[in-house]
């Protein structure tokens, strides 16, 4: 499927799967559905995906089988979705820590990897009252810790975009002209 009202030459580069990384908060999951819809594809969620195969939440599954069952559940799960065509493919934050997933989505064809980088402090304003899906908020010392090793991991997508003061539209918008190959101006649209 081609990108709306875009010449085919512009098209013939689109990728066939956009992926979306970035620490929790940055909005992977409100602006996914944006960016299928503008380029008429298709959005998923690798931890909607877990959590129905396993039938319980992502924390249940963290509590009941760890971290390291939680995270090698995730890469099988990434390396399946992540040959899927016209698909927009929101990761989990903590995915991008794994080398194994990191070397499959920055080396496959025709995937681009989109890194959505938030400054921790809007994590915070974004993500306050969910600590009871989200423990690890209420550990700042954790948080930052874990911001800070996963930013370098993150800033090796393909393409970086700063969303801290955009609009869920605004990213979407230079996610779709990122695919395009065009400059991602969102300021600009």
């Amino acid at each position: 499927m081609t990108a709306p009202s875009q010449d085919s030459s512009s098209t013939s580069a689109l990728p066939r799967c956009i992926v979306l990384t970035g620490f929790m908060g940055s909005g992977k999951t409100t602006v996914g559905p944006l960016v299928a819809r503008r380029l008429g594809w298709s959005f998923v969620d690798v931890d909607d995906v877990i959590a129905a195969e396993a039938g319980c939440t992502i924390p249940e599954l963290f509590r009941r089988d760890g971290e390291a069952a939680f995270r090698e559940r995730e890469r099988a799960t990434i390396a399946r979705l992540a040959g899927g065509d016209a698909l927009v493919l929101a990761l989990g934050g903590g995915a991008i820590e794994d080398e194994e997933t990191r070397t499959l989505l920055l080396t496959a064809p025709d995937t681009l990897m989109v890194h959505m980088e938030v400054e921790l402090a809007t994590t915070l304003a974004r993500c306050g009252g969910t600590e009871h899906l989200r423990p690890v908020l209420a550990d700042e010392a954790n948080l930052a810790d874990r911001y800070a090793r996963r930013l370098p991991h993150y800033r090796t997508a393909h393409v970086s975009i700063a969303v801290d003061a955009l609009t869920p539209e605004e990213v979407a918008e230079a996610i779709v002209k990122a695919a395009l190959g065009r400059p991602a101006d969102p300021q600009n649209n």
